[in-house]
């Protein structure tokens, strides 16, 4: 397994348990992107992250995921397909009835660190991104 991987399962771990405090692996310029779903956009640096993923998360009641797979692409790429759920706070609509609860986040690390992080509601549209199917 290389250190790439092991970096991803260990921020992924701290996530599945709903901890998301923890920067240390992040490059100082890191980029966060969600692709799809309710609230698509980009943000940049800590303090941007910090502000894009705490509005997304506010948006919902116990939003959660889990890995399903990990898989490597390159040297630079590690591919998480994850599952996710929890309910609309306004909506009160279940991720589950919105249809396909399966998505993907993608890392990109480069030295040890974490450069981009690109999150899909819609894990065929991962999966096309990278020129791959199931």
């Amino acid at each position: 397994m290389s250190e790439n991987l092991d970096l991803v399962r260990s921020i992924y771990a701290e996530w599945e348990r709903g901890d998301y405090s923890s920067a240390e692996w992040a490059d100082r310029e890191i980029e966060y992107v969600i692709a799809d779903g309710p609230e698509p956009g980009s943000w940049h640096r800590g303090a941007g992250i910090a502000l894009g993923w705490g509005t997304f998360l506010s948006a919902w009641e116990g939003f959660h995921h889990r890995a399903d797979e990990y898989r490597e692409f390159d040297s630079h790429r590690v591919l998480v397909l994850t599952s996710f759920g929890g309910r609309g706070k306004s909506s009160g609509l279940d991720i589950a009835q919105m249809g396909d609860r399966e998505g993907a986040i993608l890392f990109h690390l480069q030295g040890g660190r974490v450069m981009r992080i690109v999150l899909y509601f819609d894990r065929d549209g991962a999966l096309a991104d990278l020129g791959t199917k199931e």
